[in-house]
């Protein structure tokens, strides 16, 4: 299975702009540029994009792990927070830490516990990064 995405990029870093598709059509010359990348400006950027990666491939790999262990969720919420940060040699993605907030009827915390451990470092995206990964998972009644 491959999955493709395209960026077009015109102008200098600080004053060009970008746009990104998908051929899913999801995302159809969506607006990128510095200033939605470093100053929180209109429009998306790379680091939001793989948070939105990495939030969906963890929530359906806990649903799948969850599965396993005879639960069911009656809700997954994930967020993820991508750290880019500047080093020596450059910026690099540092970390990615998930959010969790999960409804599991009659969930063993336990399982719980080794389902959200087992997404973490199991779903495809958390495989790609070389970045720290950590997960915050709160159970609701």
């Amino acid at each position: 299975m491959q999955r493709k995405a395209s960026a077009v990029w015109q102008g200098g870093l600080k004053d060009g702009k970008g746009t990104i598709s998908t051929d899913s059509g999801v995302l159809k010359q969506t607006q990128y540029s510095f200033s939605t990348r470093f100053e929180n400006g209109v429009g998306t950027n790379p680091e939001e994009l793989l948070a939105a990666a990495h939030a969906g491939c963890f929530t359906m790999a806990l649903s799948a792990q969850l599965g396993n262990a005879g639960m069911t969720a009656t809700k997954l919420e994930t967020t993820a927070t991508i750290s880019l940060d500047k080093l020596p040699d450059g910026f690099a993605i540092t970390k990615s830490h998930l959010d969790l907030v999960a409804r599991v009827p009659g969930a063993d915390k336990a399982k719980f516990d080794a389902a959200v451990k087992a997404a973490e470092t199991g779903c495809p995206v958390s495989k790609l990064f070389k970045a720290e990964i950590s997960v915050s998972a709160r159970l609701e009644p």
